[in-house]
């Protein structure tokens, strides 16, 4: 294309996780911009017209109006990738799993899709899966528990 040579970028085991960390975030900007503008139209627009007849400038508003406004969507927003962070896209890693990555792409859904289904371990599989929800509830616990204490935001 373009007249240049092709590229194996999944072919090169260092190439791997910044495919599949772009990848991630262009799948999920698009959600996550939808719920940050919804909490930008909420923000009363009564209180930039009196910050800018009060003399604040942009980056005063922003600071003083703005990032308060979003906190508390900010705060749910982290709690809620805590929760979520050690489960990655098992689908976005099967598909882009080939034999030169496996040693790079294995994470802990990949692990337990191939030895439970693949080699038959369905105990120990079931274990690591539990073992993985566990830890994704303390991590959520505890982001709640940290934001409660810090911002007074929580998700109970």
């Amino acid at each position: 294309m373009l007249g240049y040579d092709g590229q194996a970028m999944l072919q090169k085991p260092e190439l791997f996780r910044p495919i599949y960390v772009l990848s991630e975030i262009w799948q999920r900007i698009g959600w996550e911009s939808i719920i940050y503008i919804a909490a930008l139209m909420s923000i009363d627009l009564e209180q930039y017209e009196a910050a800018k007849i009060d003399g604040a400038s942009r980056l005063k508003q922003m600071f003083h109006i703005t990032l308060p406004g979003l906190l508390p969507i900010i705060t749910i927003m982290f709690i809620l990738r805590m929760g979520n962070m050690l489960n990655v896209g098992f689908e976005k890693i099967i598909l882009l799993y080939n034999p030169v990555t496996y040693e790079t792409a294995d994470v802990i859904s990949s692990f337990v899709y191939r030895k439970g289904l693949l080699e038959f371990g369905w105990s120990y599989s079931s274990a690591v899966g539990l073992f993985n929800s566990v830890i994704n509830l303390v991590l959520l616990i505890s982001a709640n528990y940290i934001s409660r204490r810090v911002s007074q935001n929580s998700l109970w």
